[in-house]
C-alpha cells in the first residue's frame, strides 16, 4: 500500500576504514512495493540493504523496519533477520543439511514453530518452487551442485531451494542480491517469476543488481547509487527511458545495458 512506510534510511552514513561508502542516504520503501537498487561497482548499492538486517552496523543516521529501530545485541538480531529474507548472489545452502532440512531452520529456531508443521510449509514452499523431488538430496547432489576439489557453478535447482528457503519464516521484506549476475538466463527467469509471485501476494521486494535487467518488468521504483548517495529515485520507465543525472549518462556499458 502506497504511504505504508515498512523500511525507513534517515541520513544514514556508514564508512569502511577511510572510505565513505554511504554518504546521508535517505530511502522509504513501502509495504507492497517492489524497489530495485542499481549501481556500478563500489557505489554503495548493497551496504543499505544490508544494515537492514545488521549485516552492516552504519556510523550515523537512523533504520527503522515496520516504524521501530534496528535492534542490537541478544537475541532481537536472529529475529530481525527473519524479518528480512534474503537470496545471496551464490544461493548459499548448508552443505551438511538436505533440501528440505535447509528450509525449515529459521521457522523452528527463531519462529518457533513444531517441526512437523515447519516441515509441512517447506515442502509446500518448495513445491511452489518445482523441486519437491529433490527435497532428500544434499546440496552437492543437486544438478550442477558443488562437488570437492570443483568451483561452485549455481544451479538453478540449488537457487530454487534457496528461494523456498527465504520466505519461509514469512518475512515482512524479501532481498535478492544480484539475481541479474546469472551466467544462465533460466535461472533469471526462475528468480523474475518467484519475485513476481511474491509482490502479487503484496510481499515487500528489495533488488540489488547492477544492471536493469528487470526493473521495468518486476519493479515500481528504480533506486540508483553512485558514488555512496542516492543519485535517482523513479519509475523504472522514467529511469531507463530518460535518466537525469550525468552519472547515469557516463554509464551506460555499466548500467543501462545490462
Amino acid at each position: 500500500m502506497a504511504g505504508d512506510p515498512l523500511i525507513e534510511l534517515r541520513d544514514v552514513d556508514k564508512y569502511f576504514g577511510d572510505l565513505h561508502v554511504l554518504r546521508d542516504v535517505g530511502l522509504t520503501v513501502d509495504r507492497g512495493e517492489v524497489v530495485v537498487v542499481i549501481g556500478p561497482s563500489r557505489s554503495g548499492r548493497s551496504t543499505p540493504c544490508r544494515a537492514i538486517n545488521r549485516l552492516e552496523t552504519v556510523r550515523s543516521g537512523t533504520i527503522l523496519l515496520d516504524g521501530q529501530p534496528l535492534p542490537y545485541g541478544g537475541k532481537a538480531p536472529a529475529r530481525l533477520r527473519a524479518d528480512v529474507g534474503m537470496v545471496f548472489q551464490s544461493f548459499d545452502l548448508f552443505a551438511h543439511r538436505t533440501v528440505l532440512q535447509n528450509v525449515p531452520l529459521g521457522q523452528v529456531k527463531v519462529r518457533g514453530r513444531k517441526k512437523e508443521d515447519a516441515d509441512r510449509r517447506s515442502h509446500a514452499l518448495l513445491g511452489r518452487v518445482g523441486v519437491a523431488g529433490q527435497a532428500d538430496k544434499y546440496p552437492a547432489r543437486l544438478p550442477g551442485g558443488r562437488q570437492p576439489g570443483v568451483p561452485p557453478r549455481p544451479s538453478g535447482h540449488r537457487g530454487r531451494a534457496a528461494i523456498a528457503r527465504a520466505p519461509a519464516t514469512e518475512p515482512k521484506v524479501m532481498r535478492f542480491d544480484e539475481p541479474t549476475s546469472a551466467p544462465d538466463p533460466e535461472r533469471i527467469n526462475e528468480v523474475l517469476e518467484v519475485m513476481r509471485q511474491l509482490a502479487g501476494e503484496g510481499m515487500t521486494v528489495i533488488v540489488v543488481t547492477h544492471g536493469t535487467g528487470f526493473a521495468r518488468p518486476a519493479a515500481d521504483r528504480a533506486v540508483f547509487m553512485a558514488d555512496g548517495r542516492i543519485v535517482e529515485d523513479r519509475t523504472p520507465d522514467g529511469f531507463l527511458g530518460d535518466p537525469r543525472s550525468d552519472r547515469a549518462k557516463d554509464s551506460p556499458s555499466e548500467i543501462l545495458e545490462h
